[in-house]
């Protein structure tokens, strides 16, 4: 690449969010190149799997019937692991296996480089396996990007910054300040390998049908955190990932949590013959509203996950990623424009997020993260709670049910003072109603 040639709009990162910003500047009449340090989009690109059909549809409708997808989800399920023990509540929809469908379990290997093919075909210039590794400016207004190739400056009006968590560009531009290790998860994944017909046994699937498993409790030993288990069309994602600052705290190793999960009796029966076929380990933004950067500056706007992007409470991140990159590419087409690519310019892009469901989720849940690092007993002595009083509930031992209740509300008294649940009950219904 040489500085020869200037385009409106520059894309750092090939993933949703940054495809999706530039396919709006692109439909908006904006000449728009996307740098990506992978060997294709998708290849550096990690996540639990789930992509929500209403928000991808905003970029590409109907994208459901081409897409690479694996399964359409019917069935979200929880479990509460205490020991061998396990306490399980879910929702299955048959709605769900049907178009327009709600979402899908997906391989973003294949996605990614999917939609950057739609990208491409619409006029969007990718550069791959290129790292940027500055902005340029001219004066104070930023002019462009500096990558690490020979000769490789490239010049832009607008620079769309879809970096992922690292955010090592905005750091750089002044946006992001240094996560601290609560605001991060180490989440690791393996796709293990098993035959359609027995991911729909042990699921209790139809043909094609897709179901995702959230766990917590003893699944991350403890720890603040969540591990999970996806059904692919012939594999399963299986991984787990807790805050950076637990394991510190605990002197955990992922790996070792990942192997302690699949050896866990009801993981086990679900995964049991599977081979692995990959491994990939990830950051996640889990910070929320609170650890949310300067999101813009003259020139510059930063989307999806570098923006901490995530809202962790209901498992959503792609969608956030896709409006996010949405707006900023529809607020860049409209500064170049109008000749006018201030910071007053750029502010646009927030006022129109904090008026979409993306500021308002994470708003609503902003002070989710201090109270679950606060209060970790919601991830070890209540799901033990739950497993003992299920299991005096559901056992016959010919005891009067009065008797039996009161021997389950003194095991949970015993594990929990009255007084105390009472108010961790308050505080959850604060943090989350």
């Amino acid at each position: 690449m040489r500085a020869v040639e200037e385009f409106d709009v520059i894309v750092v990162g090939a993933g949703p969010a940054g495809l999706a910003a530039a396919m709006t500047a692109v439909r908006n009449g904006m000449k728009t190149i996307v740098i990506e340090r992978g060997e294709f989009p998708g290849a550096k690109n990690v996540m639990g799997g789930v992509l929500y059909t209403q928000p991808t549809s905003r970029l590409v409708p109907e994208f459901y019937q081409e897409a690479p997808l694996e399964r359409p989800v019917v069935e979200q399920r929880y479990a509460f692991l205490d020991g061998d023990n396990a306490f399980t509540a879910g929702y299955r929809s048959p709605a769900w296996a049907d178009p327009p469908y709600n979402a899908h379990t997906v391989l973003r290997a294949k996605f990614d480089r999917w939609l950057a093919k739609k990208a491409e075909a619409e006029g969007v210039l990718i550069i791959t396996e290129t790292v940027v590794e500055d902005l340029l400016y001219k004066g104070d207004a930023v002019a462009g990007v500096r990558t690490g190739r020979a000769e490789g400056d490239v010049l832009g009006k607008v620079v769309i910054l879809a970096e992922g968590v690292n955010a090592l560009i905005s750091k750089k531009a002044g946006l992001h300040t240094q996560l601290g290790p609560e605001h991060v998860a180490v989440a690791v994944k393996e796709i293990i390998s098993l035959p359609r017909e027995k991911i729909e046994d042990r699921f209790c699937l139809e043909e094609g049908q897709g179901a995702t498993l959230e766990l917590l409790g003893d699944a991350t030993a403890g720890m603040i955190g969540t591990a999970f288990i996806y059904t692919n069309q012939d594999s399963l994602s299986v991984g787990i990932g807790c805050l950076l600052s637990e394991m510190v705290k605990h002197q955990a190793n992922p790996n070792d949590l990942l192997e302690r999960l699949k050896a866990q009796p009801y993981v086990r029966k679900l995964i049991q013959g599977g081979e692995t076929k990959e491994y990939m380990g990830h950051l996640i933004p889990e910070g929320g509203y609170k650890a949310i950067p300067k999101m813009y500056r003259q020139g510059v706007m930063v989307v999806g996950d570098a923006g901490m992007l995530v809202n962790g409470i209901h498992r959503e991140g792609s969608n956030l990623a896709i409006i996010s990159g949405m707006v900023a590419g529809e607020v860049a087409a409209g500064a170049v424009n109008s000749h006018d690519l201030s910071q007053q310019s750029m502010k646009l892009y927030q006022d129109r997020l904090k008026e979409s469901f993306v500021l308002q989720d994470l708003y609503k849940y902003r002070n989710s993260a201090h109270l679950f690092e606060e209060n970790p007993q919601f991830f070890t002595t209540y799901p033990e709670i739950l497993s003992g009083a299920a299991h005096e509930f559901f056992t016959v031992d010919s005891m009067p049910k009065a008797e039996k209740q009161k021997k389950i509300w003194k095991m949970i008294t015993g594990k929990r003072a009255k007084g105390d649940i009472i108010r961790d009950m308050w505080k959850l219904w604060r943090t989350m109603g």
